[in-house]
């Protein structure tokens, strides 16, 4: 199933006294390329959601931005460093001593001084929380890889309206060139009038010089591969497997193809088929870059 690289994804689940809301958006790139941003004390989290990400996704640049927020009353504790509050007095009743100062230090004042007490939350259990933070994750992700796919199909059904107008143009191209010959030997044979001359015009000759000309302007096997080039993308269209790379492949030859048949022909017509197909082929690039 062709798959755009373009999507947006939102996930939100609650567990743990905490509420997880994950957004997932991805645009054009050439490799994959995921980029996760998360509160830091979660930072164990981030290759297991990029492990998830690489499982549905083969192309693209995808942002994930991770929201972690608390939804209740998280139990804590408070814990007292005492050897560190001793260290404080002794020293403070030391320098009050040096100093000659009145020692009337409070508990309170003992209190605030850095790190005597230590606010504590319940440690969380990382390996079960993260069974909450996958559940917002594969959510978003599979909004993200639903829109891309979505968009695929859109992108798929554009590309083979594009195919159907390029094979209509070969088509005209095609019934032209079978008539080339008969039209080139037409045309030297009005030269040759325009021109009066009198000698009986050697017929051989003229078949020798439209047989040159058609043969320099044959586009019979450019032809041929440009048909097979066609079949071979609208079979891809149909593949389960990621096609943009081998799209874009097929795109490069049919423009190498029908710029030859341009340098080819010498037919008004021809030209002008060219130039329409010129023309859905570089629409069909453009849309290529967005598949994966």
């Amino acid at each position: 199933m062709p798959s755009s690289m373009t999507g947006y994804g939102r996930g939100q689940s609650q567990g743990f006294g905490r509420r997880i809301t994950v957004e997932m958006k991805s645009v054009n790139h050439r490799f994959l390329e995921i980029q996760v941003k998360l509160p830091r004390q979660y930072n164990p989290f981030e290759e297991k959601v990029k492990n998830l990400i690489k499982e549905a996704v083969v192309r693209g640049r995808v942002d994930t931005y991770i929201n972690i927020e608390e939804t209740e009353e998280i139990p804590r504790s408070v814990k007292v460093d005492k050897e560190l509050a001793i260290a404080y007095y002794n020293s403070l009743k030391e320098l009050g001593e040096l100093l000659q100062i009145p020692q009337n230090i409070s508990l309170f004042e003992l209190c605030q001084l850095p790190d005597v007490l230590k606010v504590e939350e319940q440690e969380l259990d990382l390996e079960d929380f993260w069974q909450v933070v996958e559940e917002a994750v594969s959510m978003a992700l599979k909004g993200m890889t639903a829109m891309r796919e979505t968009e695929g199909r859109q992108l798929a059904e554009d590309l083979r309206h594009r195919g159907d107008n390029i094979r209509s143009s070969l088509a005209i191209i095609e019934g032209r060139s079978a008539i080339m010959t008969d039209l080139y030997r037409q045309k030297l044979l009005e030269r040759l009038q325009e021109l009066h001359i009198d000698v009986a015009i050697d017929e051989q000759r003229v078949a020798m010089e439209v047989a040159i000309l058609a043969e320099r302007s044959a586009i019979t096997e450019e032809l041929v591969r440009m048909k097979s080039h066609l079949k071979q993308l609208a079979t891809t269209l149909e593949s389960s497997e990621p096609m943009g790379r081998k799209l874009d492949f097929l795109v490069q030859e049919l423009h190498r193809e029908i710029n030859t048949i341009g340098s080819k022909a010498g037919d008004l017509e021809i030209s002008r088929q060219v130039v329409e197909v010129k023309s859905e082929l570089e629409k069909i690039r453009e849309q290529v870059q967005n598949l994966e």
